[in-house]
C-alpha cells in the first residue's frame, strides 16, 4: 500500500538525517501555531479570541464541567448545571471528553482558558505532524516535501478559520494515525494487533470529534472508489488483508463508545438531527482570500464576513490554478491521480446541492442533493466538506515537491538564466501559498465578571440545587453568564444556556434553549432597548418562569448594553432590585414561595 516513489533515494548529509529532519519540521509546526495563537498566551487571564463568537466560554465551560465530574469521580456525559431543569446532552455537543477528561488536571490547576489554549495550540501542531507522518512514511521519499504536505492539512485557510472558535476541527492529529493503521493492516494484514489498535484509535475520535471522522471516511472512500475503478485486483488485495483488522477494530469501537453514542442518540436531551438551511460554499469562494490571512488583510483588511469560523472553501485563485497545473503534470501517477480525483469530488460535495456564483444560482447541481438526505450527513454543514480534501491537497503538494527535490534538473528554463525547473516550481508554490498564510488571531481582553460571582455574593441568594437566572438569559449570541458560572467555581445551575439541544415534539436539534416567555420578552429588551407594556398576564407568566426554573435570584449585570431598560423591564414584573458588586439583584425565592 505504500506508494513513496521507486526513484534512489540521494544520500543527506548529516543535517539532514530523517531523525534531525523529522524533530526541525514538527518544531516548526508547533512554533507557527504557538505564533497564531500568541497573544492569547501572553494573556491568558483575560485573552478572548475576538472572532470566536460565543464560543471559547461554551469550550471553556465543557472542560470546567468535565473536570468537575472527574473531580467528583465520574465523567459526565449529562449536565443540569446549564438549562435547568432539562439539562444539556454532553455527547449532543462537541464537549470532546476525549481531551476534556485526560486534561482535567490541567483544568484543576490553572483553569479552562489553559486548557482551552493547549488544545487549539497543540492541536494544529499534532495534525501537521500527523499527516506529515503518513506523507514521509507512505507517499513521498523527501521529508521537506513531506512536510509541505502537512503543514497543508492543518494551516490551510479551512483549518485556520475554525481555529478561532473550533477546537474539535483543530485537534484532529488521530485521523492521519487512523489512516496510518488503515495503510498498515492493507499491507500486512495483522488483523489482531492493528485491528485493536485501529479501534482505539476510533473510539478516542469519536470522543474527540465526531464530525470531523465522518468528514475525513467519506473522504477515504472517495479515494478508494477511485482506486478501485484504476486498480481493481489492488483494491481487492488489500481489502482481503484489511477487512478482518477493520471489522475487529470496528467491534471494539463500538464496545468501548457504545454507551456515549447511546447516549447522544437516545439519552436524556438527545436530539434527531441538527437542522440547517443550504451552506454549501459559493463557487466563487474557493478562489477568494480569506479573512484570516496575509493576501487578505493586505487587500482589504477591513473586511467583513458573516461567520469568520466558517470560511470553508477560500483557498483563493492562486493555489486554485497551482493545483489545476499539478493535477494535469502528474496525472499519470496513481496517487496524484486519486488525489486529484478526490479534490474535485469533495469540492463538488461542499458547494451543496445547488451550486452558486456569487450568491447567483447556477443551475448546476451537486451530490448533496442526496448526500444531505442520508442520517448523519442531515445534520452536517456541507461547506465543511472540503476538510475531506485537504489531505489530498497535501498529496498533491508533497508529491509535485518531491519530484522537483529528487530529480536532477540542473539546466535553466530557456531564457530565464538562474531559474530551474526546480525554482521554478518553488517559487510558483510560495506565489501560490504566501498569500493565504495565516496572521495570528486578534485577542481582546474578556469583559470581567461581576463581583457578585468572583467574590461569593451570589452565596447569599441561592440555595444548593437551585438557580440563578441572568438578565437576560444566556443564549447562542451571549454566553457571558457561563464564564460567570466557571468563575463562580460552578456551584449553580443557571436557566436556558448556549448548547444543542432538541426542540418540538419532533425533537429537532436547536441551537440554545426553547426561549420561555418572559426569556423572550427579556431578550427582545436587550436587543432594542426598549421598556414593553407590560401586564398582570406578564408579571404572573414570569412567577411561573421563576418556579420552573426553580430559581432563586435573578441577576442584571450593570454592564449590560441597555441596562436601564431592562432593569426597569424587571423592576415592573418582580418588583424592585437590590444594587451590589456589580449586578442588581431580585430575591425569587419570596415571589415563588420555594
Amino acid at each position: 500500500m505504500t506508494v513513496t516513489a521507486s526513484a534512489e533515494p540521494t544520500k543527506m548529509p548529516p543535517l539532514a538525517r530523517p531523525r534531525v529532519l523529522d524533530g526541525i519540521i514538527v518544531l516548526a509546526y508547533f512554533l507557527v501555531a504557538f505564533v497564531l495563537y500568541v497573544d492569547l498566551w501572553l494573556d491568558l487571564s483575560h485573552g478572548y479570541l475576538v472572532d470566536s463568537g460565543e464560543d471559547q466560554n461554551l469550550f471553556e465551560w465543557f472542560f470546567a464541567v468535565q473536570a468537575q465530574g472527574l473531580a467528583h469521580g465520574h465523567v459526565p456525559l449529562f449536565s443540569t448545571l446549564q438549562n435547568y431543569p432539562l439539562g444539556v446532552n454532553l455527547m449532543g455537543n462537541t464537549a470532546m471528553p476525549g481531551l476534556a477528561v485526560p486534561l482535567a488536571p490541567l483544568t484543576w490547576l490553572f483553569g479552562p482558558t489553559v486548557t482551552w489554549a493547549v488544545i487549539l495550540t497543540a492541536g494544529l501542531a499534532g495534525t501537521a505532524t500527523g499527516w506529515y507522518v503518513v506523507f514521509s512514511r507512505h507517499l513521498v521519499q523527501s521529508r521537506w516535501a513531506a512536510g509541505i504536505g502537512g503543514a497543508c492539512c492543518a494551516f490551510a485557510p479551512p483549518v485556520i478559520s475554525h481555529a478561532h472558535a473550533h477546537p474539535n476541527f483543530t485537534a484532529m492529529f488521530v485521523l492521519p494515525v487512523i489512516v496510518l493503521w488503515l495503510l498498515r493492516l492493507a499491507e500486512r494484514g495483522r488483523t489482531l494487533r492493528d485491528g485493536l489498535i485501529l479501534g482505539l484509535l476510533v473510539a478516542l475520535q469519536v470522543l474527540i470529534g465526531e464530525e470531523p471522522l465522518l468528514i475525513l471516511a467519506t473522504g477515504l472512500l472517495v479515494m478508494v472508489l477511485a482506486w478501485l475503478v484504476m486498480r481493481p485486483a489492488q483494491v481487492l488485495a488489500a481489502a482481503r488483508r484489511a477487512l478482518p483488522g477493520i471489522g475487529l477494530g470496528a467491534l471494539i469501537a463500538v464496545w468501548l463508545v457504545g454507551y456515549p453514542l447511546w447516549m447522544q442518540f437516545f439519552g436524556p436531551a438527545s436530539y434527531k438531527s441538527l437542522l440547517h438551511g443550504p451552506a454549501g460554499n459559493d463557487l466563487s469562494a474557493f478562489v477568494s482570500l480569506p479573512r484570516q490571512s496575509f493576501g487578505g488583510q493586505l487587500v482589504n483588511p477591513g473586511q467583513y464576513v458573516d461567520n469568520p469560523t466558517e470560511q470553508n472553501s477560500f483557498f483563493g485563485w492562486p493555489l486554485i490554478g497551482l493545483l489545476a497545473i499539478v493535477m494535469v503534470w502528474l496525472w499519470r501517477e496513481i496517487p496524484a491521480r486519486l488525489a486529484g480525483i478526490t479534490v474535485l469530488v469533495i469540492f463538488a460535495m461542499s458547494y451543496g446541492g445547488h451550486a452558486l456564483l456569487y450568491g447567483q444560482p447556477t443551475g448546476i447541481p451537486g451530490p448533496w442533493l442526496l448526500m444531505g438526505k442520508l442520517p448523519l450527513f442531515e445534520s452536517l454543514i456541507e461547506a465543511r466538506m472540503t476538510f475531506a480534501a485537504l489531505p489530498a491537497i497535501g498529496m498533491l503538494l508533497a508529491l509535485a515537491s518531491d519530484q522537483m527535490l529528487r530529480a536532477s534538473m540542473p539546466n535553466p528554463v530557456r531564457g530565464l538564466g538562474w531559474l530551474t525547473p526546480r525554482r521554478l516550481w518553488f517559487v510558483a508554490l510560495s506565489l501560490a501559498v504566501i498569500p493565504i498564510l495565516p496572521v495570528r488571531f486578534t485577542v481582546e481582553p474578556r469583559p470581567a465578571a461581576p463581583a457578585f460571582f468572583t467574590d461569593g455574593a451570589w452565596e447569599q441568594y441561592v440555595r444548593p440545587g437551585h438557580t440563578l437566572v441572568t438578565v437576560p438569559l444566556p443564549a447562542a449570541g451571549y454566553a457571558s453568564p457561563l464564564h460567570w458560572q466557571v468563575v463562580a467555581g460552578l456551584r449553580f445551575p443557571i436557566a436556558e444556556g448556549y448548547f444543542v439541544g432538541p426542540a418540538g415534539p419532533s425533537k429537532d436539534g436547536t441551537y440554545g434553549a426553547v426561549p420561555t416567555p418572559t426569556s423572550a420578552l427579556l431578550t427582545g429588551v436587550a436587543q432594542t432597548g426598549a421598556v414593553p407594556a407590560l401586564t398582570t398576564a406578564n408579571q404572573a407568566q414570569a412567577v411561573a418562569d421563576l418556579r420552573y426554573w426553580n430559581a432563586d435570584a435573578v441577576v442584571l449585570a450593570a454592564a449590560q448594553p441597555n441596562f436601564e431598560a431592562l432593569r426597569t423591564t424587571v423592576d415592573q414584573l418582580l418588583g424592585p432590585g437590590q444594587g451590589r458588586d456589580g449586578v442588581v439583584v431580585w430575591n425569587a425565592r419570596a415571589l415563588t414561595g420555594g
